[in-house]
C-alpha cells in the first residue's frame, strides 16, 4: 500500500514538473492555469476512482456472474477451497468467487482493494481446463489482487487523464494564440484544436497504460507460478494458446482477464496483454523461485 501511495505522489509531482517545463518553454504563465489543474485533477481522477469503487458491482452486472455463497456442486466447492488456500498464501482477504457464462477460456479479478476483491471464471474455462490448469489461472488472478494491480491501474489512469486534459489545453491555447495573432481569450479554433489534441495525447496515454498492463501480466504469471507451480502456469498458458480467440469480457474488466488479443505494429502498443508465447517463454526462462508462497508477490 505504501509503495502505491509513494508511486502515486511521485508520478503526480513528475506530471506537475513536466507541465511547468512545457509552460515555460511555450511562454505560458502557470498562474493562469491554476484552475485548469484543479479541474483536470477532478475530472482525471474522478472517473478512475469511481470506476474502481464500483468495479465489483459493474463486473457482476456486465458479465452476469453468479457469486458462489453456498456451493451447489463439487466444482464450486473446489473453486472456493482453491481460492481460499491461495488467498491465505498471498496474504490477502478471501475474495468473492464467481462463475459467469461465456464460451471462451477466461477469468478476471477486480475490486477496490486487496481484501475486498472478486475472482471470476468462465464456464468455458471450467469445461476446457483440467484442475491443474484451472488452479494456475486462479493463482494468476489472486496474484493480480495481491499485487494491488486494480488500484495501481486506477491511479495511473487518473494521472494520465490529468496530464492529457492539462497539456491539450495549454498547447491548444498557444497554437490558437499564434494562429489568431495574440487575440485575448480562446476562439472557436481553440476548441477544435483541443478536441484533436485530446485524441492525440489520449492515444499516447493509452499506450503508456497498456504498457503497464502488459508488465503486470508478467508479474501475475510469476506470482501464479509461485502459488500453483510454474509447470501448471505454463500448461494453462499453452492451453490458452491452443484455444485462443475473441474475449467477451466487458471493457472495464478485460484488462484483468487471463488472456487478451493478439496483434502487431500499432495494435500491439494498445494491447493489454503480452502475446501468450512471450509469457510462456518468460516463465520457462525464469530462475527457480524459493522462499515460500509469498515470494514474488508484491503487496
Amino acid at each position: 500500500m505504501f509503495k502505491r501511495v509513494f508511486l502515486f505522489l511521485a508520478t503526480n509531482m513528475a506530471v506537475l514538473a513536466l507541465v511547468s517545463i512545457v509552460m515555460s518553454v511555450l511562454g505560458v504563465n502557470p498562474n493562469q492555469f491554476g484552475g485548469l489543474l484543479v479541474m483536470a485533477a477532478l475530472f482525471g481522477f474522478g472517473g478512475s476512482i469511481i470506476s474502481l469503487l464500483l468495479s465489483k458491482w459493474m463486473a457482476k452486472r456486465s458479465t452476469g456472474a453468479h457469486v458462489i455463497e453456498t456451493p451447489r456442486n463439487e466444482a464450486e466447492r473446489w473453486l472456493l477451497a482453491t481460492v481460499q488456500r491461495q488467498a491465505q498464501a498471498a496474504g490477502i482477504g478471501m475474495p468473492e468467487v464467481a462463475i459467469y457464462d461465456a464460451p471462451e477460456i477466461n477469468a478476471f479479478a477486480t475490486g477496490a482493494n486487496r481484501n475486498n476483491a472478486l475472482v471470476a471464471v468462465s464456464t468455458g474455462l471450467l469445461r476446457a481446463m483440467d484442475r491443474d490448469e484451472a488452479e494456475a489461472v486462479l493463482a494468476h488472478e489472486v496474484s493480480h489482487v495481491a499485487n494491488g494491480d486494480m488500484v495501481t491501474m486506477a491511479l495511473l489512469q487518473g494521472v494520465l487523464n490529468t496530464f492529457v486534459i492539462v497539456l491539450a489545453r495549454v498547447v491548444g491555447r498557444v497554437i490558437d494564440g499564434y494562429i489568431s495573432g495574440g487575440r485575448d481569450g480562446p476562439g472557436l479554433g481553440y476548441y477544435a484544436i483541443v478536441f484533436v489534441l485530446d485524441m492525440v495525447f489520449g492515444l499516447f496515454a493509452s499506450m503508456i497504460a497498456m504498457w503497464f498492463s502488459r508488465h503486470r501480466e508478467f508479474r501475475a504469471d510469476a506470482g501464479a507460478a509461485t502459488l500453483a507451480g510454474r509447470h501448471k502456469m505454463i500448461a494453462a498458458l499453452e492451453r490458452l494458446a491452443q484455444t485462443h480467440g475473441h474475449s467477451s469480457l466487458p471493457k472495464q474488466v478485460a484488462a484483468f482477464g487471463i488472456s487478451g488479443g493478439d496483434g502487431g505494429g500499432l495494435k500491439r502498443l494498445l494491447m493489454s496483454h503480452p502475446p501468450l508465447e512471450e509469457r510462456i517463454a518468460a516463465l520457462r526462462n525464469a530462475a527457480p523461485q524459493a522462499g515460500g508462497a509469498r515470494h514474488g508477490i508484491v503487496a
